[in-house]
């Protein structure tokens, strides 16, 4: 029996632990996962550290591809994923269907959680839009941020605070039971990041690798792609 190592952006954990109840079941081998931050595992790519299949967004798979760290050839993208706005689960949805609505939420807001921008896409992507709207400055002393979106999510299902908000990744959103999905960032401040996996160029398990590349991009779980929140070519 193996171990399949896999470093993979908490974008894609939901997804990831479908294909890998599955694989563990039909083959037999073990699977040893971990989900963070996209920088946070490139970093963890290029410093060495053992892995078979890498799930990254498509920006940092090539950057690895061009240092030679994964395979050229194995490299293929699931779909694009958004950024978009949560609150806990059985509480009031604020409008954010305009630029001006979300601002007066996001003022409004109590809390708002994200994944840290140093790190994560989507931090990135939130502190883009809260500089966009002139709101920085004065929501500043009620921003939280975690080591990614994932992690933000669960700390907003088990929180009992009024009127805070979360923003992440939709998939990361949807994973989550314990919040609810309020809506997309307005074009204006719509950033999708392509989500894509490939194998390492020094994997342990290349069978394996290709097993499991395979699963998860085969036609027949594209439906759960979508459904995660993936946006397919």
């Amino acid at each position: 029996m193996a171990t399949l190592r896999i470093l993979s952006a908490g974008a894609a954990q939901a997804v990831m632990e479908q294909i890998i109840e599955a694989f563990e079941r039909d083959t037999g081998n073990d699977v040893a996962a971990e989900f963070s931050a996209v920088g946070a595992m490139k970093a963890r790519v290029v410093s060495g550290e053992a892995v078979d299949v890498v799930v990254l967004t498509r920006a940092l798979i090539d950057e690895l591809v061009a240092s030679g760290h994964v395979d050229a050839a194995s490299v293929r993208d699931l779909g694009k994923v958004g950024t978009g706005v949560a609150v806990r689960a059985g509480t009031p949805l604020p409008d954010v269907s305009s630029v001006e609505a979300l601002r007066g939420n996001l003022l409004a807001a109590s809390r708002i959680v994200f994944p840290d921008p140093a790190v994560a896409t989507a931090g990135k992507v939130v502190m883009k839009l809260l500089e966009g709207l002139g709101v920085s400055g004065e929501v500043k002393d009620r921003l939280q941020v975690f080591p990614n979106g994932y992690a933000a999510m669960k700390w907003l299902a088990q929180s009992g605070g009024a009127m805070e908000i979360g923003m992440t990744q939709v998939s990361e959103i949807l994973a989550n039971k314990g919040v609810a999905y309020v809506g997309p960032f307005p074009d204006a401040f719509q950033m999708k990041a392509t989500y894509t996996v490939a194998q390492a160029a020094r994997a342990a398990a290349p069978d394996l690798a290709r097993d499991f590349i395979g699963r998860l991009t085969a036609p027949a779980f594209k439906p759960r792609l979508q459904a995660a929140g993936y946006e397919l070519n």
